[in-house]
């Protein structure tokens, strides 16, 4: 491989097919490569930010606070408390004698002020160096004040972002169980790992309930304190954005004994598998069967809409690289499904056992890579005459400065990409960065090594009315990306069904 990248990194990248599979990931970031990932505080309140009805003060200095200020597009369907940033403020004075008074003080003029359901207290780099004790003065406030008061051990020194899920996590977790159960239906679940970016958690949460299953909680986007001390009596975790949570998911089985599903919301198979599991594990007929006619319904209408995108962009080559790897499974499912072709998938947070099963599930010569940097990035982007960039806020510059179309597909976003719609949405979206005119003034890339059109991939003739089992005339690329008007087609649910099992 031409790419350019650094000694001691080399066993963190993979091409498949070069030799048997073997990647080295959850280590912690080379010094001075200038990695993309965020610290253990930044971690943690990318997983707690979303709890809509709590006070979320970081103690440290006001830049930790302002780093994380809104962090993510959670949306709220009630307060919004999580959309105000609150910090102590740390200065030099404090830094010397101590901050525990100036958290107390704090904590109460906040409870005071906004009346939230909890609170939770920050720790930063710096009160880890001066030894302030968050538990003390959190348990004190908590007596004061009547409401869960709970210090959140996220020092940034301490690991990577990945340590700041499990921060999170052992924090929610504290939470848990100080709820009513009783009135929980047998047919329940908690969504884990939704954020509810752009609205998303809203329209998984109307499958669900068409479905005929209750949800508990959302943890944590648009959640709420009292539905999170609750969620020990659902009879189901359901975790999408698994490195986030699942180690709450992990410790609510083993208190609880509530199982848990990894699923994904994006992309129709993924989506259709995700839903056709929950129902399968209820073991109830006419939950089964509700299921079947979502699914059905969904992709009837969706099937259409997207063939025109499909033709528009075969044979564009993609790269992926996002937080955490659970959703590079998706989206190289939904790039396949629209005939491109992902040369470079990626995450900074990713498993070994992630790792494994993308490998499985990507091409020969695709370019695997772990917690990488925009020297590395640029060199695979170049290298591979890549089109199109999904990532995160990061990673926009470099997709924009080599000339290739970007994606957003992390937690700033502002359109939804989950859900049967969110595919229809993603296309229009990868389709209007791929297409856009601006690029014929950046430098050119080589021809095309098979002599194919631009937008044709050899041998790419099967439509996604055909891999779905659906029968009708192609439609046109609509006018301005509005919605196809073509009419509903025919398929069956059971061979979606099929169509959706995970390698």
């Amino acid at each position: 491989m031409e790419a350019v990248a650094f000694k001691e990194r080399e066993n963190q990248i993979f091409v498949k097919g070069d030799k048997p599979f073997d990647i080295v990931c959850n280590k912690d970031s080379l010094a001075g490569a200038v990695s993309q990932r965020a610290c253990v505080f930044c971690g943690s309140r990318v997983v707690l930010y979303p709890i809509a009805d709590a006070i979320h003060l970081v103690h440290g200095p006001i830049g930790c606070a302002v780093y994380t200020w809104d962090i993510r597009g959670s949306l709220s369907s009630g307060p919004e408390l999580h959309r105000l940033s609150f910090s102590t403020d740390l200065q030099e004075k404090d830094v010397i004698f101590g901050g525990e008074k100036k958290l107390a003080a704090a904590l109460r003029e906040l409870i005071e002020r906004h009346h939230p359901k909890a609170a939770f207290v920050y720790s930063t780099c710096i009160v880890g160096i001066i030894g302030d004790d968050l538990e003390a003065v959190c348990k004190k406030a908590e007596a004061e004040c009547s409401i869960p008061v709970i210090p959140v051990k996220s020092e940034g020194f301490k690991g990577n972002k990945r340590a700041g899920y499990q921060a999170a996590c052992d924090a929610l977790f504290r939470l848990i169980g100080t709820g009513d159960t009783s009135s929980i239906s047998k047919y329940s679940l908690n969504i884990l790992g939704d954020f509810n970016l752009a609205g998303e958690i809203w329209m998984v949460r109307d499958y669900y309930q068409r479905m005929g299953i209750e949800v508990v909680a959302n943890i944590t986007g648009d959640g709420r304190v009292a539905d999170i001390q609750r969620a020990h009596g659902a009879a189901l975790n359901v975790v999408q954005c698994s490195g986030a949570t699942m180690h709450l998911a992990d410790l609510m089985e083993e208190k609880y004994g509530i199982p848990s599903m990894r699923v994904s919301y994006f992309g129709i198979e993924d989506m259709a598998e995700a839903l056709y599991d929950i129902a399968r594990f209820f073991k109830d007929p006419e939950i089964l069967e509700r299921t079947k006619k979502i699914v059905e319904e969904e992709v009837k209408k969706l099937a259409v809409d997207l063939e025109p995108y499909r033709k528009a962009l075969a044979g564009k080559k993609a790269a992926i690289y996002v937080g955490g790897s659970f959703k590079a499974f998706s989206l190289v499912k939904a790039f396949r499904l629209l005939d491109m072709p992902v040369v470079i998938v990626g995450s900074q947070t990713g498993t070994k056992e992630d790792y494994i099963e993308l490998e499985a599930i990507v091409d020969p010569g695709t370019v695997i890579v772990d917690d990488t940097n925009p020297l590395e990035l640029i060199s695979f982007l170049t290298e591979k005459e890549v089109d199109v960039l999904v990532g995160g806020v990061k990673e926009r510059p470099i997709a924009y400065k080599l000339g290739i179309g970007f994606c957003d597909h992390n937690h700033e976003r502002k359109e939804a990409l989950a859900g049967f719609e969110g595919m229809l949405n993603f296309a229009r979206e990868i389709h209007a960065s791929v297409m856009s005119p601006v690029w014929q003034f950046a430098p050119r890339k080589k021809s095309n090594a098979s002599g194919a059109e631009p937008n044709e991939r050899p041998g790419g003739t099967e439509t996604i009315h055909s891999r779905f089992g659906i029968s009708t005339a192609g439609g046109t690329l609509p006018t301005n990306h509005q919605r196809s008007s073509l009419p509903l087609v025919e398929m069956t649910a059971q061979g979606l069904c099929e169509q959706g099992t995970r390698p």
